[in-house]
Order: C-alpha cells, then sequence, then structure tokens
C-alpha cells in the first residue's frame, strides 16, 4: 500500500505541474500581488469603483490560487508522511492517505476552475427570464426559474440587483432582469442560456391536465465600461414609464423606469432598479452595451442564438433542459444527456453537474 501511495503522489505531483503551466499560476501570482500593493496603499478607498474592482479581482484569482495551493501543500505533507512510514512509524500512513484524499478533492475544484478561462467569465451576468408559449403556466414557470437561479445565486455567495420585473397578468412573472455579480458569475451561468421546458399537471387546471411551458433565459456578461461598442443616439428609442410589479418587494414604483430600444438590432433593455431616472438609463445602457457586444461575438462566431435576430418561438424543440414532474420526476440537459431524478433538488438551486458538464463538453 505504501508503494501505491507513492505512485499516486507522484502521478498527482506530475498533473499539477502541467496545471500550474495550463492556467498560468505563475502569472496569475503575480497578478494578485501586483493587486494587494496596490490594496495598501493609503489612498487605495478614495476611488471606490477602483477598490471595488480591485477586490473583486483578487477574489477571482484567489479562487484559482487558493485550490494550487492547498493541492501543492497536501502533496507536500503526504511526501512527509510516507517518509515516517519508510522510518517505521506505520500510523502515519492513515494521515498520507487522508491528505491524498484531499488533494484529490482538490483537484475536483482546480478543474473546474480550469474551465472557466474565456474572456469574461470572471465577470457578473446579466440573466433575462421571459415567459414564452403556455401563458399563465409559463409565467408561474418564469417565476419558479426566478426562485432557482436566486437560490443558485446564495449557494454560491453571488449578490443579485433585480434591474427590471414585468409581473404575469394573473400570476408569476412575465419578464424579470437581473444583475448577478460574483467571482466567475458569468462563466457558471453562460450555460443557462436557452429555453427550458417544463412538464407538469397544472395547478392552474381544474381537470388536473398535463401542461407543457416554456421560458428563455438569457445571460450576458457584466462587461467593463473601456470595451469599446459604438452605439449611435439616433439608433435608440428610449421611453420611460412607470414601474410594474410588487413594489418594495422587488422594484421601485415610481415613474423613473427606463427602456431603451436599439432600433438596428430591435434589442430591448428595461431598468426600473433605482428611483432615480438617471441611474436607471446609465444601468439600461450598461446592459445595452452588454447584450451588443454578446451578439457581435456571436457573429463572429457564426452561430447567433435564437434569442437574438432570428428569435424563433420559446416552445417546443428548442429546449436546452426539460424539468419533468409527471409522469416521472428528471430533469435533462439535451445538450450533454445529464441527467437527475430529483427534480426539488435542482429547482432548489443545485445546478452544478449541469453546469460543469457543459463547460467540459464546451472545452472539449
Amino acid at each position: 500500500m505504501h508503494d501505491d501511495l507513492k505512485i499516486k503522489r507522484e502521478a498527482f505531483r506530475e498533473k499539477l505541474t502541467e496545471m500550474k503551466g495550463y492556467l498560468e499560476i505563475d502569472t496569475k501570482r503575480g497578478e494578485f500581488e501586483r493587486l494587494e500593493e496596490e490594496a495598501v496603499d493609503p489612498e487605495f478607498w478614495k476611488d471606490q469603483n477602483k477598490a471595488q474592482a480591485n477586490i473583486a479581482a483578487s477574489k477571482s484569482l484567489k479562487m484559482v490560487l487558493d485550490p494550487f495551493d492547498a493541492i501543492s501543500n497536501g502533496l507536500d505533507d503526504a511526501e512527509v508522511m510516507l517518509e515516517l512510514v519508510e522510518v517505521g512509524e506505520e500510523e502515519a500512513l492513515d494521515e498520507a492517505v487522508a491528505e491524498l484524499k484531499k488533494v484529490e478533492e482538490g483537484f475536483q475544484i482546480l478543474e473546474m476552475q480550469s474551465l472557466l478561462g474565456e474572456e469574461f467569465d470572471a465577470n457578473g451576468a446579466y440573466l433575462t427570464l421571459h415567459a414564452g408559449a403556455g401563458g399563465t403556466e409559463s409565467c408561474d414557470w418564469a417565476d419558479m426559474l426566478y426562485r432557482m437561479f436566486m437560490r443558485y445565486a446564495e449557494r454560491k455567495n453571488f449578490k443579485t440587483q433585480i434591474m427590471d420585473y414585468q409581473a404575469g397578468e394573473e400570476t408569476g412573472i412575465k419578464s424579470v432582469s437581473l444583475l448577478i455579480t460574483g467571482p466567475y458569475a458569468y462563466g457558471l451561468l453562460k450555460s443557462e442560456r436557452g429555453v427550458h421546458r417544463l412538464v407538469r399537471i397544472s395547478p392552474f387546471d381544474s381537470q388536473s391536465r398535463r401542461h407543457t411551458s416554456f421560458v428563455a433565459a438569457d445571460v450576458t456578461p457584466e462587461i467593463d465600461d473601456d470595451i469599446e461598442i459604438e452605439i449611435i443616439e439616433s439608433d435608440l428609442r428610449i421611453d420611460t414609464y412607470r414601474a410594474q410589479g410588487a413594489g418594495g418587494q422587488h422594484v421601485n414604483t415610481t415613474d423613473s423606469a427606463v427602456r431603451i430600444v436599439h432600433l438596428p438590432t430591435g434589442t430591448v433593455v428595461q431598468c426600473q432598479a433605482e428611483r432615480s431616472q438617471h441611474k436607471n438609463k446609465a444601468a439600461a445602457m450598461k446592459m445595452l452595451k452588454a447584450r451588443l457586444y454578446e451578439r457581435e461575438q456571436d457573429l463572429k462566431r457564426q452561430a447567433v442564438d435564437q434569442l437574438y435576430g432570428d428569435k424563433g418561438e420559446i416552445s417546443w424543440g428548442a429546449q436546452i433542459r426539460s424539468y419533468v414532474m409527471q409522469p416521472y420526476t428528471m430533469v435533462k440537459d439535451h445538450r450533454t444527456d445529464v441527467q437527475v431524478g430529483n427534480v426539488q433538488g435542482v429547482l432548489d438551486g443545485n445546478l452544478d453537474r449541469f453546469i460543469e458538464a457543459y463547460l467540459k463538453k464546451s472545452r472539449s
């Protein structure tokens, strides 16, 4: 067993060396040290925006550096334990086994971070839900998905801000836009972009028939102000209106809500999160900039998503994932074939398995 553990430790060491180069650990460590030096400057907090950007960048780097260092330290500790075993300290064998088990778990965390290396993956995300075919059923389904994503954000300690909220005519949500911020929020949530399908016995049907409902999720990265996106003022139609919804529970109820339509592309963004019309307009413009940037990237990849341009129906045949509650329970992702029987667990925000499978398939 001792020799097997030595072989395992050496294999882990080789793997860590490979990942060190692949993840550019030395470069990241240098950047982290630079940010730490900035943070101890007495003038650091005078520019709040710059300080917050520094803290966010530091957190993102630590999400890679911390698991890498934990693995490295665990391998060193395992080596010491195995050396003690060689000189007769047999009780050290159990400690070596425990250390290598921690190392193996650390690799799972580090490998997940290695999948999040694309531009903007470390940024926040704008998430918008639109109820589709299904009427009242779809509005209720949108409300369920809204709760699911809020629970997921809580699990990840992400911050959420409601940018726009449009209640359904009878119940649920017609549409809602969120800004979700935290390390790698966009990198994780980009897998949720597409149509989500629900199959269940409708609580709104007096005959208890099975209904199918659809909701489209649009996910775009929060981008920095220094990203160049040309927006011509004459291409915009800017409307102001009174905020709708549940008032203080979701958004304010003043006349400061702003809707911006980008006429050449038909892109629409809305914000009613602030009481100031000026702040709502600024937030909506930032969201529009993010949407247009993402649309441009889609065009360059020659894979325009159905949520842009030729949108298509938010209905059967377009779904990325199905949530079935009757006659059996199952959640299946149609892109990766991952399926889970615990529907309620998924609706409580347990999305990690689907997200990891999507990222792995995208990378491959």
